[in-house]
């Protein structure tokens, strides 16, 4: 799938993405510090992705992890830091919501520190019963020498 606007682009073809660009944000990121460069190729080739692209280069990311029938989960959303402020992450959402394998499914799930009122816009909430979910959350699992962060 491939969508452009005001000499932007979102498209979803794996093979385009700048892996150096995604890697370098997502190392850094509260989500995911230090993950293993094989472990985020091997991630993004058994997911859904969405890559941003403007000025030339790999501008933004977005992966959804579904069985394409009934649930996903969204995650690995960013902008780089130059080009937030115009609405693209708000766009980048939009083409994700778009794609027609995302349509029909009963649940979609994120996990978010700071961006609630972006996804509200998408109609993501609290979940209605959180005392139902449950996590085996490994927040040090990419951690690669002492002193890295934790992360969320």
């Amino acid at each position: 799938m491939h969508w452009s606007r005001d000499g932007y682009q979102v498209g979803t073809d794996n093979a385009t993405f700048d892996f150096d660009i995604i890697h370098a944000y997502l190392a850094q990121s509260y989500w995911s510090p230090g993950i293993p460069r094989a472990t985020l190729k091997k991630a993004i080739e058994g997911s859904l992705c969405f890559g941003l692209f403007g000025k030339g280069q790999q501008i933004g990311f977005a992966r959804v992890v579904s069985d394409r029938a009934t649930f996903a989960y969204l995650c690995d959303v960013f902008v780089l830091p130059d080009f937030q402020g115009q609405g693209l992450g708000r766009w980048l959402m939009d083409c994700v919501m778009a794609h027609p394998d995302l349509q029909a499914l009963r649940r979609i799930v994120l996990v978010t520190r700071d961006a609630h009122s972006l996804y509200k816009e998408f109609g993501f909430t609290a979940p209605g019963k959180p005392e139902g979910y449950m996590e085996l959350h490994k927040p040090g699992i990419y951690r690669s020498s002492v002193g890295a962060p934790d992360g969320d």
